[in-house]
């Protein structure tokens, strides 16, 4: 076997058992007795908890019907009240609330310890729902009938088990399920290869097969569309992450194929379609770029004519963000050097017309998102605005009508004497990466800096205001920076492709500019730079310390990717490949083994001082990464500390004080390896790289 794929560690990607339970737990209790002379981090932990259980903190909702739901999370219902109110009561400082299921109280009835992930409201009517409950946090659910009218679980209803399961009302007595029916029911990414249609009363076994798909597929999936006028079923299969098929499915169970490229997104409102591109299209004579967004009418189009219209067309600082239907109109976010801007689309007879929202609404100096809109009755929309310094507002307005502030997030620190700039680095093939850095104004900071960043599968790293970060970094002196490196979608299709598969590097040395750039404006010194970073921003951090430890004085990676020979093995790994590459491909593994963390790291190097960050229920990213991350890294005697959190899913956190508590941790270890405070981690020792990271590296 080569040595690069020599795995001593391999039994380390069992999910339980003794010895990796045994494992586990004596990692957590070294960073726990690490914690244990620490007072600042018991402090740091209770101003957090205070944060996240604030009870003046926005509620956000959503819309069902005519009502607005919430999941309520604060000290004394951890796990969650799931509630519902009306929107004249909503704009009450203290609204009044029905409380449909807490999940605290069923929890502890039941002896599981679920956490809520969502439901599925039938319409018409808004009576029944399908829940979704997961032990643990994991993506793994089990689904359950419950009745919004008598808030209480149908006996009999519709219940699957626990499984990676999708679900859509057809009607009262009617669902589309695609969930695990035994072998061979599933993709090899672990999610439904088959969708049946169930009839309530009888067997899931008896179910009827609607749509299969391949096994080597990501997923399949089912959608009833029940608005009146409109009715229709939509059948699909994702092909990878990217790229899928999808049909209508007429009356007499006919497929009719809707014929747009593979890769781009479809959604349908009534009579119309809307396609965003991914890729440039050639059609009907014209040729749209990547980043497009086009709309038409459904019959038309499925009737062979492509008489399309571009609502949104991309520039060079410009991309698509989302978007939300109204019952009449179209609402279009997009940003414009990375912050969002929002437009509202009207269809007439002479085409599409854009309008401005409200003055109300603060589309210029903030980041504005979209929260819902309720496109089955009206064209109301809730809008998010928020931005580093400036705490989070909800508005709430009416197409054509006035916008109104509806909630405020309370400030969790004081802005004053703080700034937010962004600023450009020059990559190490010249591309222009831009960066948002936030701080002291004037002066650099005399304390640490932590940088982040994802830069994958197309998603935006944007402005937020996050209370964790104001009260654990920021209002401790200390400065914050937020890196749009390609792969992200900050600058739409084109900005992701530049780091895709085997041009992954990219990704890596964009971050690196940035890092590089922070040190060059004298903002910072490698020794207190800190970076951070989730799941494939996780594989991010791995990389930096493997590729560029030079650079930084401490790493923290969450939920990472790590071993990317064996990522597509491990749970839902395979569902990633049309981002990384396939690892069994010779041609493919060439590129992956130039920067697969696991298989970079070195005895005899000089790394920073490193902490890991996962948990046993992660069913999407294995934690298997980063236990043997940690494994590899002790053997060879660095300075490695590891928490595995028993709950949290991917998130690696189940309840408010699980999530405190994991931004403690990575805060305060942070802050002390940063500035000299601590001392080495409990996976450190004597080895040929002590005392990496108290000192630039070499």
């Amino acid at each position: 076997m080569s040595p690069d794929l020599h795995d001593e560690f391999r039994w380390l990607e069992a999910l339980s058992g003794p010895e990796v339970t045994a494992w586990v737990r004596a990692r957590n209790a070294e960073i726990r007795a690490a914690l244990a002379d620490d007072p600042a981090f018991d402090t740091l932990n209770a101003q957090l908890r205070q944060v996240l259980d604030a009870a003046d903190r926005v509620p956000f909702v959503h819309w069902d019907g005519t009502y607005l739901y919430n999941l309520w999370k604060d000290e004394a219902h951890p796990r969650g009240l799931w509630r519902r109110t009306t929107l004249d009561e909503y704009r009450r400082t203290e609204p009044s609330w029905e409380v449909l299921l807490d999940v605290d109280a069923l929890a502890a009835t039941e002896g599981e310890p679920w956490t809520w992930q969502g439901a599925i409201v039938a319409r018409p009517g808004h009576r029944r729902c399908l829940i979704r409950l997961a032990r643990g946090g994991s993506d793994a659910s089990v689904v359950r009938e419950f009745d919004l009218t008598t808030r209480a679980f149908v006996p009999d209803g519709f219940a699957l088990p626990e499984a990676k399961s999708d679900v859509s009302w057809i009607d009262a007595d009617h669902i589309y399920v695609g969930t695990d029916f035994g072998p061979g029911s599933l993709t090899a990414s672990g999610y439904p290869r088959i969708v049946k249609r169930w009839r309530r009363g009888t067997p899931l076994a008896e179910a009827t097969v609607v749509y299969q798909g391949r096994d080597d597929d990501v997923s399949v999936y089912a959608v009833h569309d029940p608005t009146p006028g409109f009715v229709r079923d939509f059948l699909g299969r994702r092909l990878d992450f990217f790229r899928r098929e999808e049909f209508l499915r007429t009356v007499d169970g006919e497929l009719v194929r809707i014929d747009v490229p593979e890769d781009a997104e479809t959604d349908v409102h009534r009579e119309w379609l809307l396609i965003a591109l991914r890729s440039d299209w050639a059609v009907g004579g014209r040729t749209y770029a990547a980043g497009t967004i086009l709309v038409t009418r459904l019959d038309r189009f499925l009737a062979g004519e492509r008489d399309l219209t571009v609502v949104f067309a991309p520039g060079p600082d410009s991309a698509p963000g989302r978007h939300a239907w109204t019952r009449s109109h179209l609402i279009l976010s997009s940003l414009v050097d990375v912050r969002g801007r929002i437009e509202v689309l009207t269809p007439g007879a002479d085409g599409w017309h854009r309008r401005p929202l409200p003055a109300a609404v603060p589309t210029q100096e903030r980041h504005v998102v979209i929260v819902d809109t309720n496109p089955e009755y009206t064209d109301e929309y809730l809008l998010a605005s928020t931005d580093f310094l400036a705490p989070t507002a909800l508005h709430h307005g009416t197409v054509g009508g006035p916008a109104e502030t509806l909630k405020r997030d309370p400030a969790f620190f004081d802005p004053a004497g703080m700034a937010v700039r962004q600023l450009h680095a020059r990559s190490a093939d010249g591309t222009r990466v831009p960066y948002f850095l936030v701080g002291p104004a004037g002066e650099p900071s005399t304390g640490p800096t932590l940088l982040t960043g994802y830069g994958g599968f197309e998603m935006a790293w944007t402005p937020s205001y996050s209370g964790i970060i104001g009260r654990g970094w920021l209002a401790r002196g200390g400065s914050y920076a937020v890196a749009n490196i390609r792969g992200g979608g900050e600058f739409g299709p084109r900005w992701h492709r530049a780091a895709l598969r085997e041009n992954r590097l990219r990704a890596y040395e964009d971050f690196a500019a940035v890092a590089t750039d922070l040190v060059d404006r004298g903002i910072t010194v490698p020794a207190r730079l800190g970076i951070e970073g989730g799941s494939n921003g996780g594989l991010l951090m791995g990389v930096m310390l493997t590729r560029f430890p030079e650079l930084f004085g401490a790493v923290v990676a969450r939920v990472p990717l790590f071993d990317m020979r064996r990522y597509h093995l491990l749970l839902a790994g395979a569902s990633w490949m049309a981002e990384y590459g396939d690892p069994d491909d010779e041609a493919d593994w060439a590129f992956l083994r130039e920067y697969s963390p696991y298989h970079n790291i070195r005895p005899g190097r000089s790394y920073p001082p490193v902490l890991l960050v996962t948990s046993s229920r992660d069913d999407r990213v294995h934690p298997g990464h980063a236990r043997k991350m940690a494994a590899r890294m002790r053997g060879y005697g660095y300075d490695v500390s590891y928490y595995e959190n028993i709950e949290g899913g991917h998130g690696a956190a189940a309840d408010n004080a699980q999530l405190a508590f994991k931004w403690a941790l990575m805060l305060r270890f942070l802050w002390r390896r940063l500035t000299g405070a601590g001392r080495p981690g409990p996976g450190s020792a004597a080895g040929p790289a002590g005392g990496a990271g108290v000192a630039p590296p070499g």
